[in-house]
């Protein structure tokens, strides 16, 4: 798959430069950083701007973009031995996942499933991640439904986010948990919160609607840990 921009390309070139097959650049590098990256083993071509444009679809690529091997989904039924699962329950907005999937291995979640979608552009994923996609075990399956009765049977207490749920600041979290995250526009459906254990809140101190999905993802995950 191919990636584009500094952040992202970066990651993988100090984590994991096995899984970069070609990096292209459409800017000149000082040669030291040149001679650094001439040495990692993958092959290395300088391309025009207009070439550049074209691959990336006249994104904002910042003179560098590679053709990377693709990220690993795994099953869901893997993450059954870890302690603290996030469930994406209709979340879309490609932006909106990749700062919670980005979030998330900064936070210290295990693992990741994206409910409610047949499939994600793990591409873009990967780079408003800024990479790290390639360190965040993630799963997609369309039912949350049986998602989240198996995650119960295997002895996970169920929190999702909710604006009528408890304060955060005020409820006992346990060690084996999943929280779930609802759409950007309309939140967790009601089947969806009938499943849940206990509805999370995060209480405001001034009256406003809502927070965006990942900033709201971000406040729990913290004070879920």
């Amino acid at each position: 798959m191919l990636i584009y921009a500094k952040q992202p390309i970066y990651y993988l070139i100090n984590k994991y430069p096995n899984k970069i097959k070609t990096l292209y650049l459409a800017k000149e590098l000082e040669k030291k950083e040149y001679s650094r990256l001439m040495k990692m083993g993958f092959e290395i071509k300088r391309i025009p701007n207009e070439a550049a444009q074209k691959m990336c679809k006249n994104a904002n690529h910042q003179g560098i973009l590679a053709e990377v091997d693709d990220c690993q989904l795994q099953p869901y039924n893997f993450f059954f031995e870890k302690k603290f699962i996030l469930v994406l329950s209709g979340v879309t907005d490609v932006g909106n996942i990749g700062a919670i999937v980005r979030s998330a291995y900064a936070l210290g979640v295990d693992a990741i499933v994206a409910c409610g979608v047949k499939t994600l552009p793990l591409d873009t994923i990967t780079r408003t991640s800024t990479g790290t996609l390639f360190d965040m075990p993630f799963a997609i399956e369309n039912n949350v439904h049986d998602v989240l009765n198996d995650f119960k049977t295997s002895g996970f207490t169920i929190y999702g986010a909710d604006m009528n749920g408890m304060d955060i600041r005020e409820t006992h979290i346990e060690k084996k948990k999943v929280l779930v995250l609802g759409s950007e526009g309309e939140g967790l459906t009601s089947r969806v919160i009938s499943k849940l254990d206990c509805a999370l809140s995060i209480k405001m101190s001034h009256e406003f609607d809502s927070l965006n999905v990942s900033v709201a993802a971000a406040i729990l995950m913290d004070r879920m840990r």
